[in-house]
């Protein structure tokens, strides 16, 4: 996908999520539009940090881009109906034992300070433990077959390192999603904003990784944006066990102004 048609799809489906945010506040009130306006920029935020590691993973095994076109394809898929289970499960223990609100908050900063001192570079992820122990369950080829998962070798069917390739991404949007979601929790835990605010900013993540791939050289400060709005996201929740609570707007200003300021130093600063 070229950058020009990523760039048109992402603004596409960012537009698709103002709509719904606008009829939001026609139909369901000014309180559930910003708190789902929210949690979308939450999400969104968020995503950019996980998109850089698909990079890396597609990169490591030397993804064609057809390929990666249909791994975040079902990848989407999945996160979708994980993300449901997740969120619908987070709040059912949110509205039984409130405090667990404090511990997510504590997990984001944590989660931010092991990312501020993590040096990502590039890891042989053909060698990782959990790829050859899915070797001895599974009977790999060893080279890929276009963009297919499965192929036949006589009548023994095969898996190609595609699948592989799925796997280790959708394992990796389980982690993300420990992060993600009880970010999102700061702002609110109405399941069906979660939920929706989710839905949408996922959706545009396909687009989003064309777009970031051609340019990801030029976000270098976006990671320490993403950090910040964890750190943020995190003393939101915690500081609710003293009754202090920032109200949904600030919360959005602030989000705004971290992600908007880390993407104008990465251009400021290349």
């Amino acid at each position: 996908m070229k950058t020009k048609k990523a760039t048109i799809n992402c603004i596409f489906w960012i537009s698709i999520a103002i709509i719904f945010n606008i009829l939001t506040y026609y139909l369901r009130g000014t309180d559930l539009a910003l708190k789902f306006l929210g949690g979308y920029l939450i999400e969104l935020s968020l995503s950019v940090d996980n998109l850089f590691l698909f990079l890396m993973i597609f990169s490591s095994f030397n993804v064609d881009e057809e390929a990666e076109m249909k791994v975040l394809d079902y990848g989407i898929f999945v996160a979708m109906i994980l993300r449901m289970i997740f969120i619908f499960l987070g709040v059912t223990i949110v509205n039984k034992f409130h405090g667990v609100l404090y511990v997510f908050g504590i997990i984001l900063i944590i989660s931010a300070i092991k990312m501020l001192f993590n040096k990502e570079k590039p890891k042989d992820l053909k060698s990782n433990l959990f790829i050859r122990m899915l070797g001895k369950i599974i009977p790999f080829t060893d080279n890929f077959q276009g963009n297919k998962f499965f192929v036949r070798r006589g009548k023994k069917l095969m898996a190609t390192p595609l699948l592989a390739v799925l796997i280790i991404i959708e394992v990796s949007d389980i982690f993300f999603a420990i992060d993600s979601i009880p970010a999102i929790f700061s702002i609110t835990t109405d399941p069906f904003t979660v939920y929706v605010s989710n839905i949408c900013a996922i959706i545009c993540l396909r687009s989003m990784y064309f777009m970031l791939s051609r340019l990801s050289k030029r976000f270098k400060y976006m990671k320490f944006g993403v950090i910040l709005i964890l750190i943020f996201t995190g003393i939101k929740l915690s500081i609710l066990y003293f009754g202090i609570e920032i109200s949904v707007v600030t919360s959005i200003l602030v989000i705004l102004i971290l992600l908007l300021s880390s993407i104008l130093a990465s251009f400021i600063f290349p």
